[in-house]
């Protein structure tokens, strides 16, 4: 058994409230969570309403499934148009 887990520092440059920044987050943990099943949270930074840490964590069996599933995660995070990523990285375990 292996585990992911990977962190996303991120920033929200538009963003001018909580209520904004948590609907942004939403629907990237969304997105996260349908197209692959992942654990991922709001970890860090919740009462900053233009910073925020993720957290996401996966199991599998091989790490190469993990390592490509990680590299879309990460399509996934830079895509998004009102966040941007300032650190992330993913361990295996």
């Amino acid at each position: 058994m292996i585990v992911a887990i990977g962190t996303f520092e991120m920033h929200f440059p538009e963003v001018h409230s909580l209520k904004e920044k948590r609907q942004i987050l939403r629907s990237l943990i969304d997105r996260v969570r349908a197209k692959f099943n992942a654990s991922i949270a709001e970890v860090a930074d919740n009462d900053l309403w233009q910073r925020g840490r993720v957290g996401v964590a996966m199991v599998a069996n091989d790490r190469v499934l993990l390592e490509q599933m990680a590299q879309k995660i990460d399509d996934i995070m830079n895509d998004h148009g009102q966040a941007q990523i300032l650190d992330s990285y993913w361990d295996y375990i």
